[in-house]
């Protein structure tokens, strides 16, 4: 605990910048446009219905009305600035605000007033706790509750590391809320719809309420400060400016979750949550510090860069926070690795409108042009000398998969370029291209985020894409040995083709490869064949009599003949692969497919569910244990056939309210039989 003079709270100053988190459907998108109307930033309020909100501009967003990327608004409010980051609600597209929260002063994590849907703020809590982000809760439309707020926080606390501390108490009236305690102020005020508050007497009921709510209010403060400690303990009413002091520097040093209440869509309760980001929101040395930043001398800029757009016309944009120093149009940015490149435009950004500026200083959040090579997360700075790369966040693991062709084979070249800018949009969207199993593969955090991908390639890039459930890389291996002769004899104008192998085919342990063995003696097949007849062996293992790559058997070449003129490498090779393709099927041939090591994470309620998810799809489990870091959450290990996996994201998330995820590794193969192999093989042969 601290010992601190009650004094008036120091006015904060510069530009700041704070990202609005929180589950899809909380509203958050409908704070940007109550925050834009509110400060004037707009004349008039868009609706997502109608598709025309300042934030959710691309065509992605609109055709689905969600957020499907970072939304940026830079707004005045009574003579200073803030930059409003909306990040998206879908969990699919968690790693926009997980790419912008690092560099941010603060977080507001919108929430609806319903205890049923907790769950849903962990992931957004947990991780900014984690990151030491500021951040208070708006619960979003009072207007709509039915319950009590305080029940609701407590219920909510489970979910949250940091202590929740109610700020305001609704005043209901019919049912209804119709305004609200500042318990900071000790003031009511009364909600008018679209405009400012109106401040008004308190009820003796209310009174009761707001006295009560106000000393577990200063309780829970007392516990970082003695002198309020002593004060509560002695009765004695603390200074208001004493109380809001605390607030700001509990907020600031990440102690408490300060929680705000009102309704974004009847711009209620908005200018209360601007007018205390106002005064408690650090200022941009104190997120600097956050991130470790030494400054270079003579004031020289670091830039970290936030995240990355293409757009149509304007090329590569990288939203980025200037967190010391000032940076001019046209500068050289220095890497930390000593290459440097040069800003080609500055930008202030509201919702899809830009302004040109001539400069960003401290504090500001910018689009700067053409930073070509530079990914999100990396660190600038005009200094020479170069700068340490500050903490930035890592790529989500994909959890979903598509296989994606070119409509036109001709456009294959163009479609990894386009997929590698989305990339550096998302690094959460990863493409890789699969020899084996002939097929371009995307991976990501689920189905709307890969359909989302796939429409940005048609309309961005002019890339229209075949779309298809990704192959499963199935084996075959042999149970039986068996001793096959091929010999191939063929008689042309000239000189003929001969060659003649005996070949001992042998199956292996699971895991043991693939072995050719050199068993001959006596020059029956001439040493400079024999490397011919390991090729001819090896060409006919990419496709076996089932139809798959042949694993875990052995070939040992043991007899055979030759013709002094007629033998060649090629009839050789053609020889062995007449001895594999007779024998194998005297082998009992086995179609294997891959098991997975899952571990799967959800809140403990849900494990029981899990447990039936996994036993229905064909998987074993292996244990389960409590998810370390995650309070409430366990972690349910498993193995599981890779065919099982495809869509196992999606029924998760329905069964946890959209939060569970999973990760994944192979771990062996395994014998598939019966109707659902015949089906695999069936499969493949009509496909073939």
């Amino acid at each position: 605990m601290s010992k601190k003079i009650g004094t008036l709270p120091k006015e904060k100053s510069g530009p700041r910048a704070v990202a609005l988190v929180g589950p899809h459907g909380a509203g958050k998108t409908a704070l940007l446009e109550s925050l834009a109307w509110v400060t004037n930033a707009i004349s008039r309020k868009g609706d997502m219905a109608a598709k025309n909100t300042l934030g959710d501009f691309s065509p992605e967003a609109r055709a689905r009305q969600m957020s499907v990327e970072a939304n940026v608004a830079t707004l005045d409010y009574l003579g200073e600035s803030f930059t409003f980051i909306d990040c998206p609600g879908s969990i699919e597209f968690l790693q926009d605000a997980l790419n912008v929260l690092p560099g941010l002063d603060a977080a507001i994590v919108v929430c609806e007033p319903d205890a049923d849907k907790a769950a849903m703020l962990q992931p957004y809590l947990k991780r900014l706790a984690d990151m030491g982000i500021p951040h208070m809760l708006f619960v979003n439309k009072v207007d709509k509750a039915t319950g009590s707020i305080r029940d609701t926080l407590q219920i909510l606390q489970a979910v949250s590391e940091k202590p929740l501390l109610l700020r305001q108490i609704p005043i209901w009236k019919d049912g209804g809320v119709t305004g609200f305690v500042d318990l900071a102020l000790e003031r009511a005020f009364m909600y008018r719809p679209h405009a400012a508050s109106e401040a008004i007497e308190m009820a003796d009921e209310v009174k009761t309420r707001e006295s009560e709510a106000r000393f577990s209010m200063l309780e829970k403060l007392a516990d970082y400060h003695e002198q309020l400690m002593e004060e509560l303990l002695s009765d004695v009413a603390p200074p208001r400016d004493e109380v809001l002091d605390d607030l700001q520097h509990d907020l600031e040093d990440g102690n408490i979750v300060p929680v705000f209440i009102g309704s974004a869509s009847g711009d209620n309760g908005v200018r209360r949550l601007l007018k205390a980001l106002r005064h408690e929101t650090p200022e941009i040395a104190h997120t600097a510090k956050r991130l470790g930043l030494v400054a270079p001398p003579n004031n020289e800029a670091v830039v970290q860069v936030l995240n990355t757009f293409h757009t149509e016309r304007g090329g590569k944009v990288s939203l980025a926070r200037i967190l010391s120093g000032t940076v001019k149009d046209g500068a050289v940015l220095h890497r930390s690795d000593g290459n440097d490149v040069r800003v080609g435009g500055i930008f202030a950004l509201k919702g899809e409108n830009q302004t040109k500026l001539t400069e960003a200083k401290a504090g500001d959040t910018v689009a700067l042009g053409r930073l070509e090579g530079i990914a999100t997360g990396e660190t600038l700075t005009t200094a020479k000398a170069g700068t340490k790369r500050l903490s930035k966040a890592d790529a989500l693991t994909p959890v979903y998969a598509m296989a994606v062709q070119a409509a036109d084979r001709k456009d294959e070249v163009k479609l990894t370029a386009a997929i590698a800018k989305l990339h550096e949009e998302d690094p959460s969207l990863q493409f890789e291209q699969d020899g084996a199993l002939h097929q371009m593969v995307l991976r990501g955090q689920g189905e709307i985020h890969l359909r989302v991908a796939v429409e940005r390639l048609a309309s961005k890039y002019a890339l229209k894409l075949n779309t298809q459930k990704p192959l499963v890389p199935y084996r075959e291996t042999i149970r039986k040995a068996t001793t096959q002769r091929g010999r191939h004899k063929r008689q042309t104008g000239g000189h003929g083709q001969f060659g003649d192998v005996v070949l001992d085919i042998k199956p292996r342990p699971r895991g043991a490869g693939f072995a050719f063995e050199d068993q001959i003696s006596g020059g029956v097949v001439p040493r400079n064949f024999i490397p011919s007849v390991e090729k001819g062996v090896v060409d006919y293992l990419q496709h076996g009599p089932l139809g798959f790559p042949l694993v875990d058997l052995s070939v040992a070449l043991t007899d055979g003949s030759y013709h002094s003129v007629d033998s060649s490498d090629a009839a050789f090779q053609t020889a062995a692969r007449l001895a594999m393709t007779e024998g194998l099927p005297n082998c009992a041939p086995v179609l294997l497919e891959p098991i997975m090591h899952v571990r799967i994470h959800v809140p403990s309620e849900a494990t029981s569910k899990v447990n039936a998810l996994i036993s229905g799809r064909r998987g074993q489990i292996l244990g389960f244990d409590t998810r370390q870091g995650w309070r409430g959450w366990d972690s349910v290990e498993a193995q599981m056939p890779q065919s099982e996996l495809h869509d196992l994201i999606i029924e998760l998330r329905s069964l946890t309210q959209g939060v569970g995820t999973y990760e994944t590794a192979f771990d062996h193969l395994a014998e598939l039989t019966g109707k659902l192999a015949d089906a695999v093989v069936s499969h493949a042969r009509v496909a073939a």
